[in-house]
């Protein structure tokens, strides 16, 4: 089956490249080829994996994928200060679609989180239908208690303003102030909320793992690209 093949101006205009005025510029000194070959049309049909722009392959043409170690302090949202996408290359930040992370993190919390370009995958991840896991390190302020550990595993627990029971969580006990939590579904806060709704306070999250992704050897706000493996799940 023939590479699916896109018009080269929108090709460089969905990926951040610049104008269809700026295309023309770089097309009149020669700097865009396809292979080996110089491009002189913007309307040139064109499979995006073989353009090249100064002997250069274009910058993940089809899509991004990566996995990111948020760290304290940022924000999951677009035109603030703090932002999470601040970490990523500024070129990113005007790739059609835009960039955006799977689900969020709040800024008091730290840990794995997803990025990606591609809306569908992203939508996949969080799904209810997929109940993908998510895996927290929770510090509280204090100690838990036997009743809280039974109703957090037992599908009973109703949040505040909330109609249906967050579902059983699974609940490894660290230290009489600390849990590893892993939930199935992504309400917002739940973790903050759940032991709020316990009578006590989440003093520390971090988010171990969600799915199969961990941020054990990556260093606080860095990222790496996912390999076609990894973006190939779920």
């Amino acid at each position: 089956m023939a590479a699916p093949q896109e018009r080269l101006d929108r090709l460089f205009s969905r990926l951040g490249y610049g104008s269809r005025s700026e295309l023309r510029e770089w097309l009149r000194a020669g700097r865009v080829s396809v292979g080996s070959q110089p491009v002189g049309s913007p309307s040139l049909r064109v499979d995006p994996k073989l353009v090249q722009i100064d002997g250069r392959p274009l910058d993940h043409p089809d899509g991004l994928y990566l996995l990111y170690h948020k760290p304290l302090g940022k924000v999951c949202a677009h035109d603030e200060p703090r932002s999470v996408y601040g970490d990523f290359p500024a070129a990113w930040s005007v790739r059609r679609p835009a960039i955006n992370t799977v689900g969020r993190l709040d800024a008091d919390t730290s840990g794995v989180l997803l990025v990606t370009d591609d809306g569908g995958w992203l939508h996949r991840w969080i799904h209810p239908r997929r109940a993908v896991p998510r895996t927290y390190r929770v510090g509280l302020a204090e100690p838990i208690t036997d009743g809280a550990l039974a109703q957090l595993r037992s599908g009973t627990l109703l949040l505040d303003g909330e109609t249906s029971p967050c579902l059983p969580a699974d609940v490894e006990v660290l230290a009489p102030r600390h849990l590893r939590l892993t939930l199935r579904e992504g309400r917002y806060h739940e973790v903050r909320r759940m032991l709020a709704a316990l009578g006590n306070r989440v003093d520390t999250l971090h988010r171990e793992a969600f799915g199969p992704f961990r941020v054990d050897d990556l260093p606080s706000g860095s990222w790496r690209l996912l390999d076609p493996h990894e973006a190939s799940l779920p």
